[in-house]
């Protein structure tokens, strides 16, 4: 190897020799050139050692950075995976705000809400106290767990000074078994029917029609499985089975292992154009209720303690058509929806002090309402309730004088409403209801109610 110094040193000691080394022997010359030759190859080992020392330096250098800037970068993702893994698990939170000012010209503690030829369910359905009052209030948490699971927590914050907090839902279910299938468990709000599964702020009307009232005490909803199948079709077909724990009206906690309610459904729906969507469905409730507690009174009008053990067996058919000019729902639309109930009721009474006996019954009931969209941000509407108290008949020796309660009686009610959304966020409606459930003299009722919601809220249903 050659080097720019070696070179012009050899030069310039070329450049200083005499003319006359010309004269000098050859001996010379040649020890002069081995001197020259020597003199290079040590400055080219010299520097080819200090170009290896210069490389090995600079791979050194080069690995200890690259360990470095991996550690940086690991501990960047490790803090990132952190705080994505923490974010991760952020529940969307909502808050439902409900109040209202009601005017009854029945007093509610003077006569005691019952619908007057059905067993009580003892669930919520009485009207608001009159006055001003607080409505229940709904605080919700839902969030995706994993891949696999999504979980939601409801509570329903009772308006009473005082009263705890109750779990109205608390659940996981997945996130695609695939198939169209679905698994829900914990205590949710069974898919039964059409109202069934939506939040009470999310009806139309302030209060449930007196079908809900009478045979599910409100809303059916129980601690057990769901298990849910949508078809992989064009039109909209799904069907479902829950089995449970048991313990919401017609059904009771029978304090057993195994199954002590059960349910199954089916929903069918579709278009009609881009204008028009329907849907509807047939549903199955079998309980065999145990010691199903009411209060009542006898012939004298002194204070019973009733409860009906056996079976109990109701079917649900429901229906909903929507239509909205052009497909627009936020501008006009019309809604008109129903559900028909019936019930067989099979087993013995014990009514104390007045005995006990058998009790056979075939009772039914049906709602049918119509909401318009006039403008955006108008409703108005009209509800018409009908419950048919059907056949009841009491085995000897029981007097059915002795339950009033069941007295032959088939209530009505007529109710309109008009309400005003600014937002999807709040309502503010007016609701007016001729009551006839407890027979007599019907009750005139006048609502006017506000909702709010706060926070993340998810879609409600069809």
């Amino acid at each position: 190897m050659s080097h720019p110094r070696l070179t012009g040193l050899a030069a310039l000691i070329a450049a200083t020799l005499p003319i006359a080394g010309h004269a000098a022997g050859d001996n010379a010359l040649k020890s002069l050139r081995e001197e020259i030759q020597r003199l290079r190859e040590s400055y080219e080992s010299r520097i080819s050692a200090l170009e290896q020392r210069l490389a090995q330096t600079e791979t050194s250098a080069a690995k200890a950075e690259s360990a470095t800037a991996a550690a940086d970068v690991a501990a960047i993702t490790a803090a990132t995976s952190r705080h994505s893994s923490e974010a991760a698990f952020n529940p969307a939170i909502s808050l439902i705000l409900s109040g209202m000012y009601t005017n009854l010209k029945d007093n509610p503690d003077g006569r005691p809400y019952a619908i007057r030829g059905f067993i009580p369910s003892n669930g919520e359905v009485a009207p608001p106290p009159r006055s001003f009052s607080l409505g229940e209030s709904e605080l919700a948490f839902a969030a995706n767990v994993d891949q696999v699971f999504r979980g939601q927590l409801t509570l329903a914050l009772p308006p009473e000074e005082g009263a705890s907090p109750t779990v109205e839902e608390a659940f996981i279910q997945t996130l695609g078994l695939g198939s169209g299938l679905n698994l829900k468990a914990g205590r949710f709000l069974s898919g039964i029917g059409y109202l069934n599964e939506q939040h009470a702020h999310a009806w139309d009307f302030s209060d449930a029609p007196l079908a809900y009232k009478a045979f599910l005490g409100g809303q059916q909803r129980g601690e057990g499985v769901q298990l849910k199948w949508l078809a992989p079709v064009d039109t909209f077909f799904e069907t479902g089975l829950e089995v449970g724990r048991g313990g919401s009206f017609p059904s009771t906690d029978n304090n057993r292992n195994g199954i002590q309610s059960g349910s199954v459904f089916a929903h069918l729906g579709g278009d009609v154009g881009i204008e028009n969507t329907w849907r509807t469905g047939l549903s199955f409730v079998g309980s065999k209720p145990k010691d199903r507690a009411y209060a009542d009174v006898d012939a004298g009008g002194a204070a019973t303690a009733n409860a009906f053990s056996g079976s109990s067996k109701t079917w649900i058919a429901d229906f909903v058509w929507k239509w909205a000019p052009g497909g627009n729902t936020s501008e006009r639309y019309l809604k008109v929806q129903g559900e028909y109930f019936t019930r067989r009721e099979s087993g013995t009474v014990v009514c104390t002090p007045c005995g006990s006996g058998s009790l056979q019954s075939t009772q039914s009931g049906w709602y049918a309402q119509t909401v318009y969209k006039f403008a955006p941000g108008w409703r108005a509407g009209y509800r018409y309730d009908r419950l048919d108290r059907g056949t009841v008949n009491l085995g000897a020796p029981l007097n059915p004088a002795d339950f009033p309660i069941l007295g032959r009686h088939n209530p009505s009610r007529n109710t309109v409403m008009a309400d005003w959304s600014p937002s999807e966020f709040s309502l503010v409606r007016l609701q007016y209801a001729r009551d006839d459930a407890r027979g007599g003299s019907p009750d005139d009722q006048f609502w006017l109610h506000y909702i709010v919601s706060l926070g993340a809220h998810g879609a409600h249903k069809y």
